[in-house]
């Protein structure tokens, strides 16, 4: 999961990043409204963290921006706005979620959730695919009933897979969903994870369900 948060104050945009990369998440983390909106309008992203008070254009401006051209991505308020216009106003410009400032990083992170959640409208919270099961609440990860342990990484892009069963993944698509704006494109490393990933789900099993597409990237699927 991919998430972009827009916060000015530099600090407390350092500490939602950690938290929700100690979560397994992938955050992008921006400073400044306008800048903002170009991410969330130019890249794949699972939800937005959105504070209100923001150099160049506010958050109010950035959350109109991104409904009125369509884009349905979960968007969290996060401001010291604290009154009930503030909450209505967020709410009807399209805002999913609104936590104010002080806030505790257990409820950030729950409201994060079931802001995910929602968005899947998924009561079913188990990805699979032929005797491979990737449960998105524990986070574990069977081949039969094999426990598999994976990384946090491992994990992410397991889960990228089996939300895209039978398309064609191309590297650039899998690094922008599991790594951050700041990921070179140039390093291998999704062919060393690819590798890591084959290696546990597939390595004594006959049937193979990660395959590459030369020239173009990874699909995952049951071949007949």
């Amino acid at each position: 999961m991919r998430v972009l948060v827009i916060e000015d104050e530099k600090q407390l945009l350092k500490m939602i990043g950690e938290r929700l990369r100690e979560e397994g998440y992938v955050a992008d983390l921006v400073r400044d409204g306008m800048e903002g909106l170009h991410f969330a309008e130019s890249l794949d992203y699972d939800c937005i963290i959105l504070d209100i008070m923001l150099p160049t254009i506010d958050g109010f401006s950035v959350l109109k921006k991104l409904r009125a051209r369509k884009i349905n991505i979960p968007i969290l308020i996060l401001t010291a706005k604290d009154t009930i216009k503030d909450k209505v106003n967020g709410l009807n410009s399209g805002a999913d979620d609104y936590i104010t400032k002080p806030f505790s990083f257990e409820e950030l992170i729950a409201r994060v959730k079931a802001m995910l959640r929602r968005k899947s409208d998924e009561k079913e919270t188990v990805l699979f695919i032929s005797d491979l099961t990737l449960d998105l609440v524990t986070r574990e990860v069977f081949r039969g009933n094999h426990l598999i342990e994976l990384t946090s990484k491992e994990f992410a892009i397991l889960e990228y897979f089996l939300r895209n069963k039978g398309k064609v993944l191309t590297k650039s698509q899998i690094a922008n969903h599991v790594w951050n704006y700041e990921f070179g494109y140039k390093s291998n490393i999704v062919e060393v994870y690819i590798r890591y990933l084959r290696k546990k789900i597939e390595d004594n099993y006959e049937n193979k369900l990660i395959h590459t597409v030369s020239g173009v990237g990874y699909v995952i699927k049951v071949k007949k």
